[in-house]
């Protein structure tokens, strides 16, 4: 019995090193585009100073998508609920997606947006979120399903609204 242990640790030992090494040599992140999101927004409103911040909703209104697997509408209906204290905001933004070839497709986006100085003392910015997707899973979309996923703006979008551009950590 405590060979079969010993030899199990060792195993777990051997691919730990193994893992650990090539984490080491790695110095980027591999991600592949999965597409662009371009959300029209309605009239943000407040609810005001919160126990846990000042809460605003940000209706989503539409919009459409595309990428290289996949693209279709934004469907009207979602929000996104912003929580501000301080210089940090945590938002989540719950919403659906229709495909071009009729697949609805459910999104949580949570994420953080940041403003404040940066190490050096110069003035930062920081916006990055995760969206999590639920696809059919009979659906050619269900890959959505098991992935992580990051995404960022891209400013200077049209009639007020936001872009969001989506890549899987692969």
């Amino acid at each position: 019995m405590k060979r079969v242990i010993f030899g199990m640790l060792l195993a777990l030992m051997s691919s730990v090193a193994v893992y650990g090494q090539n984490a080491a040599d790695q110095t980027t992140m591999p991600i592949e585009f999965v597409m662009k999101l371009k959300v029209s927004l309605g009239q943000a409103y407040s609810v005001g100073e919160t126990p846990k911040g000042r809460r605003t909703v940000i209706p989503i209104t539409g919009g459409t998508f595309e990428g290289p697997l996949l693209k279709g509408t934004i469907i009207d209906g979602g929000a996104d609920w912003q929580l501000a204290k301080g210089n940090r905001t945590e938002l989540e933004a719950i919403y659906s997606i229709k495909t071009d070839d009729g697949v609805y497709i459910h999104i949580r986006n949570r994420g953080i947006i940041c403003s404040g100085q940066d190490a050096n003392g110069q003035q930062s910015f920081y916006f990055k979120a995760a969206p999590t997707f639920e696809a059919p899973e009979d659906s050619k979309y269900a890959w959505l399903n098991n992935a992580l996923f990051i995404c960022s703006p891209e400013w200077g979008g049209e009639g007020g609204g936001i872009t969001l551009n989506v890549w899987k950590i692969k």
